[in-house]
């Protein structure tokens, strides 16, 4: 999700797309509502990946960063990132396609994040992509077949997943990271090498920052299997098999993998087979999730959630 490859203030739950007559009867056919808590008082740290902390933590600990990130996230490349995107898709919007606009202000309002704007782009690729250019609202981009792949409350867990990056302030260094592994070897005054370890540490971060995001995904769901459904699909899902596929059989692989990559020459090619990866992955990410969701940490969450919602309601 932000990618996939899976300013904060207070929504009003009155923001929704116009519904009327036979419109109406279409949208309820296909939104799936997620649940009613809301978590006002939610921080990012209450469900941060241990990992997502550790690696921020080295990555600011890294002498000149700053000084490279703002070389790299100079005002041409802002702009070419921004047109790039906003000049080849469709902004979503209460009067264009509506339903995926309530799916984005409903998952805001469970996550207390102000939604940014939303983007349809056509590509074959299933992906979804989070940029914050400084100074801008931030926007995520959907592809149109990952709509295609996804159940529409799988598609609002990519949603919420991609909202995860701007809650913990991760669409900054994400733009860094993507614009360094593109180009970190032109800038001037950085070497090779020390551009080589600069790309290591981020995607490490990175990959840390999706486990991060992906609980945030589960606190919008407020369901393991649709979290997990969704890291299936990518994984090996395609529209015309998506009836056939089970999340228990995927996360039992998952427990495979564990196994089979627990001797020492297992360890050694499962950190191989990831260390310029961008995300973990999926079959780690459906276990981290499905770990998480039977913790105290997440239950308590919900409790709170719940324990607000009973208070508002009296």
């Amino acid at each position: 999700m932000a990618s996939l490859c899976f300013s904060p203030s207070i929504l009003s739950c009155k923001i929704k797309p116009p519904i009327t007559g036979f419109r109406k009867q279409r949208f309820s056919r296909f939104v799936c509502r997620a649940a009613s808590l809301t978590f006002r008082d939610l921080d990012a740290d209450d469900f941060r990946h241990p990992l997502d902390r550790q690696n921020t933590l080295l990555l600011r600990a890294i002498p000149g960063l700053n000084d490279i990130g703002k070389a790299l996230l100079g005002t041409v490349s802002e702009q070419i990132m921004l047109l790039e995107n906003i000049g080849t898709s469709v902004l979503v919007s209460e009067n264009q396609l509506p339903e995926l606009h309530y799916l984005m202000v409903e998952a805001a309002r469970i996550l207390n994040i102000e939604a940014p704007d939303l983007y349809i782009r056509q590509s074959p690729v299933p992906n979804a992509y989070t940029l914050a250019v400084s100074g801008k609202k931030p926007f995520v981009v959907v592809h149109t077949s990952l709509v295609e792949l996804l159940s529409r409350k799988e598609l609002q867990a990519v949603l919420a997943h991609e909202l995860g990056h701007l809650k913990c302030d991760h669409g900054v260094w994400l733009t860094f990271a993507n614009i360094l592994t593109l180009g970190a070897y032109t800038v001037p005054g950085v070497g090779s090498l020390i551009a080589q370890r600069l790309e290591e540490q981020l995607l490490r971060w990175l990959r840390a920052a999706e486990l991060t995001c992906d609980r945030a995904a589960l606190l919008v769901a407020q369901d393991p299997k649709v979290v997990v459904s969704v890291l299936m699909k990518l994984a090996g899902g395609c529209p015309s098999l998506s009836d056939q596929l089970n999340v228990d059989a995927f996360l039992e692989q998952a427990r495979s993998y564990d196994k089979a990559s627990s001797s020492p020459v297992g360890w050694y090619i499962r950190n191989a087979q990831t260390r310029q990866l961008s995300h973990p992955l999926p079959v780690l990410r459906a276990r981290e999730i499905d770990e998480w969701s039977r913790s105290q940490e997440y239950r308590s969450l919900l409790q709170r959630a719940i324990q607000v919602n009973s208070v508002q309601k009296i």
